[in-house]
């Protein structure tokens, strides 16, 4: 899979927490050069609570559960993502601990965004830049929603 299978993954992903900057054909292009793929292994955790990490990632390929631990019980599983789906977020908007986790349910291919990539991407293309933190927001905002709806913890 590559980065152009990334992008309509994440163009025709139909779920309310999609991730939808605003970008042209060029501009998802552009993007996708920001971006490195990489293969995780089921079973396999992409994020682990309470870790500090400055990347986002898109699921290009497989099923990922979020979930977290030493919550209230029954609570600990938040959800599933797919393909087209993005994770981990927060680490684009500030150094903070993971939330959850994310394990891969399935083999996965997942593309990396990290920090030092998306600063160099502020300073080329930083109207890209401002797309993707909109939609990034846009997502924390919704999944902020959804957790406050169900009671779960946000930290």
């Amino acid at each position: 899979m590559d980065a152009l299978a990334l992008i309509q993954a994440i163009q025709t992903l139909n779920t309310e927490d999609a991730f939808r900057p605003r970008l042209d054909a060029q501009q998802w292009r552009t993007l996708a050069q920001y971006f490195t793929r990489h293969e995780i292994r089921s079973g396999e955790l992409l994020l682990r609570q309470g870790e500090r990490d400055r990347t986002l990632y898109a699921l290009g390929q497989g099923t990922l559960q979020v979930f977290v631990t030493g919550g209230v019980p029954g609570a600990s599983r938040i959800g599933m993502l797919r393909p087209g789906a993005i994770v981990g977020e927060p680490g684009l908007f500030g150094d903070t601990p993971r939330m959850a986790n994310v394990e891969a349910m399935t083999p996965c291919v997942v593309f990396a965004l990290r920090l030092p990539r998306f600063e160099e991407l502020v300073a080329r293309v930083p109207t890209v830049a401002v797309e993707v933190l909109r939609g990034a927001g846009a997502v924390m905002a919704c999944r902020m929603r959804a957790n406050l709806t169900q009671q779960l913890p946000l930290a």
